[in-house]
This record gives structure tokens, C-alpha cells and sequence, in this order.
């Protein structure tokens, strides 16, 4: 490839790592790639069959999953993307955050520790460009999985451009009439941009461009603490920024258990970043390579100066520009498309799924919505879709992960529950590993005991989710919980443990007094 085949890869090129030319040209090298898979210039949109099974807009991961999936099972499908191929996850989310953090924990743990006896001869040095570089070139080498080449040789007829809804069962796209049987919208989501007076003109960062900057930034002011501002700002803490979280709620992650979110903030207190709830923005300024930001927190207005602002305080559902009226689509801009159990929206004929029907943003979120939608698309019956069995794991150092319902969410429905928490500190891996910061937090329904929900918080707190979540679906009860056996030592013993806690609730002094008579006449 040459660098004049596509010129949109000369925006932002820079120097990196060693050596600044060979790093150029890797750069251009890798950006072209990625760009020529995900977002071809010399695409040309293939012959519309006469009619499809499917229809889908918008190539990000449920849209992608169901083409694939639908045309695996021979449907007939049309895909049509006017923006990245592989949506956010590959080129400006999922992808790119947790190849970030990756190597941010790094740095965190190549460090001397005395308590291990380990020593090293000198601190480690980030050279983020380098690091950044790594970020966008796990991106490139990615792509090729979301590519237009390697979805259309799969089956699927991939079309390039903005697509509308012409009428109920027909949508154009470049000049072109697709007609479908049933239809999927997939257009995932956009970044909520706060209305901050002087934002737009100070200039700020979002998701979709922190990840092209190549100089380390001495201070970030992060806007928002919710999952993505929580994973960045530790991120960028660890590779050396002056890292600034400011909160508009109460607590970080407000989603979440209050106790895992205060975990994290006491956390995040330790390694040095600064954070600030309850904070409310009132002004933002641009003076010369600075910006000035103004809020007002615990009643005092406080001026503090850095050198980029990223935008993390949520996203909002992409609805414009598709024409839903035409097609009978009820929709809000604010909550996205209107979809029932099965994600049918108002045209029985028209699903939704992913981020642009629903609130989750996570990817395992939008491929189990897409799974949904081809099984009731294609196929006659029903299946419901069950957010509450979604597990969702967030990236900092401590995870926090969780599936079912929140202990609020309980309490809403009125449940009858009982809570059991079990502590890393107790477990033998966490002394070996020394990682005792974390916890297991699982609350079952008080008559049938299965699980109605769990919050994991620890080192490795995403990999006991399988668990978990196998739990809810099969509709296991903390007693089947405390009969796994697992293995020595694993972070697993935690939920061992939680489930044990319930069970020497069930022994009660009725149960003890005829446990212990039982023992007493087998002794004779």
C-alpha cells in the first residue's frame, strides 16, 4: 500500500516510539489497513436480490452478528454501513480501551515490591506514543474480521451509504430499494455531549477520538464517572497523567453497587487521582495550548486548569436520518427504538438490538440482542430477551462485575431476597497474590433460594461472571452454588464461599437440636 491510495490516514500522523521515520511509516502502514477494511473507498454496491430475509443497518457487533448469523443459516441478508464497519467495539470502544488498560496494568505492576523480594533496577518508563501506537495497531490487526471483503464472501451483501426507510417493508440505500421480509436496526450509539458553555470552543475528547492522540497530555480532566471515564482515567493515571474525575451523581458508577463503587473510589484515591462528586460544570476555556474548566462542587466554584478534556458522560441511541416514521417505527431520541420481550418494535417486521434499543453498552449486550433477533426473525415461536441475565464487567484495577439485579433493583420489585458477602481478603489466593481488595456480593430469593443477582469486585472479579450467569440461566440455587468443587487456589472460592454463608443460615436452632440428638444416638 502507498499513503496517496487513501488520504484520509494523513490527518494526525505522527512520530512514534525510537524511531520517529519507521514509526511513521508503520503507522501509515496500519492506518491504511484498518481503513481499508473497515471503511472502503472503492466499494462497489453489489445487485439488490429481488428480496432479502434480512435486512440489517448498521455493521457494529449486533448487526454484524446477526448478518453472519442469519446468513449461516442461509438467509438471504443485506448489510448496510455508512461510517466504520465493526461499529464502536473495534474502532473506538471495547477494542481499544482494554488494549489501553492492558498496558497500563503493566505499568502498575512492574514495580519493586519488597514484600515479594522482588527488586527492580529502575522504575519503569512509559513511552506513550508507543503505547498509544500498540493501542491502534491491535485495532488494524482486528479489522480484517469486520472487514466488507470477509462479511461478503460469508454471504452477506454488503452495501455502502446512508440508508433510509422508504416505506414499511423497503429500504434505500445509495440509489438503491431493498426489500425485505424483516428488517434489523443496529445503529448503535453516539456520545452525549454535556452542555457545558465554551465546551465546543475550548475543544474536548470523546471515545471516538482519545485513542488517536499520540503525546501524552500532563493533565485530564475526565467528564463523567461511569464505566468508560473510570476505566480511561485510571488508565491514563497509570501512564502518567495527572488525572482529574469529576461526577455530576453521588457516587461513581451509579449503576452499581454502592459499596463496589466506593471500593474503587478509595482505590483510585490511593494511586493518586483526583476525584470529585457531585460536581456540577458551569464553564469551559480555551487559553492558548491550556483549557480552564469551572464547576462547582460542595458549594464552592473551583478553577482548575489542564491540557485536554474527554467527554465520558454517556451515550445517546443513533436514530436520526433513518426515516423511522415511514416505517412505523416508534422511537425517542433520548431511549432509542421502542422494542417489546422478543425486540420487535411497532412494524411486527422491524427489530432492534444493541445499543440503539437499549441502555446496557456493552458489547455481550448487543451480541446476546442480535442471537435474539435471527432466532425470531427467521424463525416461527418466540424467545424473550432477559437483560437481567446480561453479565457486565468493568475494567479498572479493581474490576467490578455483575449479573441479574442490583440490590436496588430488587428492593423495587419487592422481592423477598437475602444478601451473603464473602471477602478476597478471607481467601487463600488473595494472600498469595496479595490482591485482597474485593469482595462477592450475591443475593438470592428468600423462598426459592436460586440467585437473583451478584456483584464481583477483585483483581480477576470478570472470570467468576461464567459462573454466575450459568447460575441464573439454569435456575440454580446458592445450595447447588456451595456444592461446586473448585480448584486450589482459585479467586473462585470466593463464590464457594458466599454460597456456604447461606447455607449455615439454613441451620437453624430447630435443625441444630435435632442434628445434635441424631448425633448423640448414632454415638450408642
Amino acid at each position: 500500500m502507498v499513503p496517496s491510495k487513501h488520504p484520509r490516514c494523513a490527518a494526525g500522523a505522527g512520530k512514534v516510539g525510537m524511531n520517529p521515520e519507521a514509526g511513521f511509516s508503520r503507522e501509515i502502514e496500519q492506518k491504511l489497513r484498518w481503513l481499508e477494511n473497515v471503511q472502503p473507498t472503492d466499494w462497489k454496491n453489489p445487485r439488490p436480490a429481488p428480496a432479502y430475509n434480512l435486512v440489517v443497518i448498521g455493521a457494529g457487533t449486533a448487526g454484524l452478528g446477526a448478518a453472519l448469523g442469519a446468513a449461516a443459516l442461509g438467509a438471504k441478508v443485506a448489510l448496510v454501513e455508512n461510517q466504520h464497519l465493526g461499529g464502536l467495539c473495534l474502532n473506538a470502544g471495547g477494542v481499544l480501551s482494554q488494549s489501553l488498560i492492558k498496558a497500563s496494568r503493566l505499568v502498575r505492576h512492574l514495580r519493586p515490591d519488597g514484600d515479594f523480594g522482588v527488586g527492580l533496577p529502575q522504575p519503569s518508563q512509559v513511552d506513550f506514543g508507543q503505547v498509544m501506537a500498540r493501542v491502534r495497531k491491535v485495532r488494524s490487526e482486528l479489522s480484517w474480521n469486520d472487514s466488507a471483503t470477509r462479511i461478503s464472501g460469508l454471504g452477506v451483501d454488503v452495501f455502502w451509504g446512508a440508508a433510509r426507510f422508504h416505506d414499511r417493508r423497503t429500504v434505500r440505500v445509495a440509489d438503491l430499494s431493498l426489500r425485505f421480509s424483516r428488517a434489523l436496526i443496529a445503529t448503535g450509539s453516539r456520545p452525549i455531549l454535556p452542555e457545558v458553555a465554551g465546551l465546543p470552543e475550548a475543544g474536548f475528547l470523546t471515545s471516538d477520538s482519545v485513542f488517536e492522540i499520540r503525546q501524552r497530555p500532563q493533565r485530564l480532566a475526565v467528564l463523567g464517572g461511569g464505566p468508560l471515564g473510570c476505566e480511561l482515567a485510571q488508565a491514563f493515571l497509570r501512564l502518567g497523567v495527572r488525572v482529574l474525575l469529576l461526577e455530576k451523581s453521588g457516587h461513581l458508577l451509579d449503576r452499581e453497587d454502592a459499596d463496589a463503587a466506593a471500593l474503587l473510589q478509595a482505590a483510585f484515591a490511593a494511586e493518586g487521582m483526583d476525584v470529585v462528586l457531585s460536581a456540577e460544570l458551569l464553564e469551559a476555556e480555551r487559553r492558548g495550548n491550556k483549557k480552564t474548566l469551572r464547576y462547582r462542587a460542595e458549594g464552592q466554584e473551583v478553577n482548575v486548569v489542564v491540557d485536554e478534556i474527554l467527554v465520558a458522560t454517556g451515550r445517546a441511541p443513533r436514530v436520526d436520518g433513518l426515516d423511522l416514521e415511514k416505517a412505523g417505527v416508534h422511537f425517542s431520541r433520548s431511549r432509542g427504538v421502542a422494542v417489546n420481550a422478543f425486540l420487535q418494535t411497532s412494524n411486527p417486521r422491524i427489530f432492534a438490538a444493541g445499543d440503539v434499543c437499549t441502555a446496557r453498552g456493552f458489547r455481550q449486550g448487543a451480541e446476546a440482542t442480535a442471537r435474539v433477533v435471527v432466532r425470531n426473525a427467521l424463525f416461527p415461536g418466540k424467545t424473550c430477551m432477559d437483560f437481567f441475565q446480561l453479565p457486565r464487567c468493568i475494567g479498572t484495577d479493581p474490576e467490578i462485575g455483575h449479573v441479574g439485579r442490583t440490590e436496588k433493583e430488587i428492593k423495587a420489585a419487592r422481592l423477598p431476597y437475602e444478601s451473603f458477602t464473602h471477602h478476597l481478603r478471607d481467601t487463600d489466593r488473595g494472600a498469595i497474590d496479595q490482591e485482597t481488595t474485593g469482595f462477592i456480593k450475591v443475593h438470592a430469593h428468600r423462598k426459592t433460594h436460586r440467585l437473583l443477582g451478584a456483584t464481583c469486585v477483585g483483581a480477576h472479579a470478570g472470570e467468576l461472571l461464567p459462573a454466575l450467569t450459568l447460575a441464573m440461566q439454569q435456575g440454580l440455587t446458592l445450595g447447588d452454588l456451595a456444592r461446586m468443587i473448585q480448584p486450589y487456589p482459585a479467586q473462585a472460592e470466593l463464590l464457594r464461599q458466599a454460597a456456604l454463608a447461606y447455607k449455615r443460615t439454613r441451620l437453624t436452632p430447630v435443625r441444630r437440636q435435632w442434628l445434635a440428638r441424631w448425633l448423640v444416638w448414632q454415638r450408642r
